[in-house]
């Protein structure tokens, strides 16, 4: 299998935005009808688009040598004139995240939603293609480009099954991020206009030589420019468009929209930490301590959001907007071992609001439900004289505990229906809330750990702040009770700062409000209704939850490894010499023409000046 990706590199690298360009050309071709095998051609596309990501995921993990750089010059023109697309651990990251929760949603669909519209495939298809490009490209304006092609696409979609709430949360969507691609137009252009190129690497390059007299122009570009990625990423205050539009939207395109806010928060750690490492110059971190204070505002208003709405739809947007605020203030500190932790936190905590937005249409099916549907086969189980006397009177029987109609509650069956509607929403409101023994708590006990470790801010070794489920659950369980009234002390001697004790405090406050909030919502849809019939519940919308939610349990299983490569991308994002080594290194591949004995190629693609022999390739 590596031997097979390594023949396929680099041009597998493109092919998580040719495939869903591909996938929806042909569904327009084949007309406005024939859904049913739209929804086949779709499936199956995701299918493998899930596969090229989990590939070039392994690839990263086994081939990529120490830098786990890969590139692509799709017009074989030098950085930095020519389009580039560059891989690296955390791109790989979220297109496996992108391609698994494409799956998930076209699965789903496929019941029902799918005929809402004439065009939601090819739609999807698009929307899968502009979040792809923009995990890849290496340039800001191809970032402006595939923004502009996921908004669109996510604009058709968003009003998909048209209703006036979808039509009104729609015209404010729209219009909130037109003015916000008007503002990342502004600042690209700003920015370009300073350092003379819009290649990321080259640009990086460029940034610590600015004249002073233009660093200014430099920082109010790059501030413009982030306005709209944290409009995207729903930062207060720049956040209240999302849960009007978000829990409008239907089922599956609100799960696949998930990611969309973690695509803000991408685009500002790559943008940031290649132009504003600590090894910048006066340029250094800069917009750090805002970008810290932002994502504190942000986690309180999603926590505050949270408890205080009592539809499950709008709960969970505000979810997200709770998750977008947390990843916004954990990569704000600027520490490797805080940003890897937040990385394993952001594919949990997408899973979960994802899962939990396909959960919804099943759990208002279930409360609206009309008619006893079977989905198991009765069997007839014969009464002994025992259980007749117990039925006919039970209340002359000890120790029976009785309902408001007097019938015992022990020996019911639970309709298999309700039974994974409410494993499933409580699995899903663990993962929110970040409470043991899910991914969830793993991720947030790790980015606190990096955060207030006696030995000082962020300055964990990856092993120990990628600890297993089980010996991050022991070592918890293990500090003394008078442990908690030393620790501010500790932290005080160590330098951790006020911001890093703001935000302890206010992720153990959402997750307290979260907990609450989705108990209620708990209680008032499983617990309080009595005598409910159990809903139709398909196989093809059941497994896509299931799928998402044992994704994250496979992530506590192997915690240790995913936070490894959750610390590796992390280490690759905040040193960042080998990206930009790679990309300014690469040289184009020679015409059939031409000769280079200085180039040596691998598969079609020339290798960079500056990459490692492979005796010499070794992991971080």
């Amino acid at each position: 299998m590596d031997a097979l990706i390594a023949r396929l590199m680099p041009h597998l690298i493109v092919m998580p935005v040719l495939l869903p360009l591909g996938t929806a050309a042909l569904m327009l071709l084949l007309g406005p009808q024939r859904r049913p095998l739209k929804a086949v051609v779709n499936v199956a596309s995701c299918l493998l688009g899930l596969c090229v990501s989990l590939a070039l995921l392994r690839w990263t993990l086994t081939e990529g040598g120490a830098a786990a750089v890969g590139i692509y010059m799709p017009s074989n023109w030098p950085v930095p004139y020519g389009i580039v697309l560059v891989l690296d651990r955390l791109s790989a990251m979220m297109l496996a995240l992108t391609s698994l929760l494409a799956l998930a949603a076209v699965l789903y669909s496929s019941a029902r939603w799918h005929k809402a519209g004439v065009y939601f495939h090819p739609l999807f298809q698009l929307q899968v293609m502009g979040l792809s490009g923009a995990f890849l490209t290496g340039d800001l304006f191809n970032l402006f480009v595939f923004f502009e092609i996921m908004l669109t696409a996510s604009y058709g979609l968003l009003l998909h099954g048209s209703s006036p709430a979808r039509v009104r949360a729609g015209l404010h969507y729209i219009t909130v991020n037109l003015m916000a691609s008007t503002l990342f137009l502004i600042g690209i252009a700003m920015l370009y206009g300073v350092t003379g190129t819009l290649n990321l690497a080259d640009m990086a390059m460029m940034v610590p030589a600015i004249a002073e007299d233009d660093r200014g122009l430099l920082h109010a570009g790059a501030a413009i420019m982030a306005i709209a990625f944290l409009v995207k990423a729903a930062a207060w205050p720049l956040n209240f468009w999302l849960p009007a539009a978000y829990s409008s939207a239907a089922a599956p395109v609100a799960a696949l929209f998930a990611i969309m806010t973690k695509l803000g928060v991408y685009a500002v750690l790559r943008v940031w930490t290649l132009l504003f490492p600590a090894s910048a110059g006066v340029s250094a971190l800069f917009g750090g301590d805002l970008l810290i204070w932002m994502g504190l505002a942000t986690v309180a208003f999603g926590a505050i959001g949270v408890l205080a709405t009592q539809q499950l739809a709008r709960m969970t947007a505000f979810a997200a907007i709770l998750s977008s605020g947390t990843l916004l203030a954990a990569i704000g500190f600027g520490q490797p071992a805080v940003t890897g932790a937040a990385l394993y936190y952001a594919f949990s905590s997408t899973l979960a609001i994802a899962a939990l937005f396909l959960l919804i249409e099943l759990v208002k099916r279930a409360s609206e439900s009309e008619e006893q549907i079977a989905l198991i086969s009765d069997t007839v189980f014969e009464e002994d004289e025992a259980f007749a006397d117990y039925q006919a009177s039970p209340a002359s029987l000890p120790d029976v505990n009785l309902d408001d109609d007097e019938q015992a509650l022990i020996g019911r069956a639970i309709p298999f229906a309700m039974a994974f509607l409410g494993l499933s929403f409580a699995l899903c409101a663990l993962l929110i809330a970040g409470l043991p023994p899910l991914s969830g708590f793993i991720g947030k006990f790790a980015m606190l750990t990096a955060l207030l470790q006696p030995a000082g801010m962020g300055a964990a070794m990856p092993e120990a702040a990628s600890l297993p489920v089980d010996e991050a659950a022991s070592l918890s369980a293990s500090l003394p009770v008078d442990a908690a009234a030393a620790l501010p002390g500790m932290a005080e001697a160590a330098g951790v700062p006020v911001a890093a004790w703001t935000f302890m405090a206010l992720l153990i406050a959402g997750g307290l409000l979260s907990t609450i909030a989705l108990s209620r919502a708990g209680i008032r849809l499983f617990w309080a209704p009595q005598g409910r019939p159990a809903p139709r519940l398909r196989v093809i919308e059941t497994l896509p939850i299931a799928a998402l939610l044992l994704v994250t349990v496979v992530m506590v299983w192997q915690a240790q490894p995913v936070m490894q490569f959750a610390h590796w991308a992390a280490q690759g994002l905040h040193e960042p010499r080998n990206y930009i080594n790679t990309v300014i290194g690469t040289r184009p591949v020679p015409s059939p023409g031409e000769t280079d004995g200085a180039s040596e190629e691998l598969g079609g693609q020339a290798l960079p000046e500056n990459a490692p022999a492979p005796a010499e390739e070794a992991q971080p």
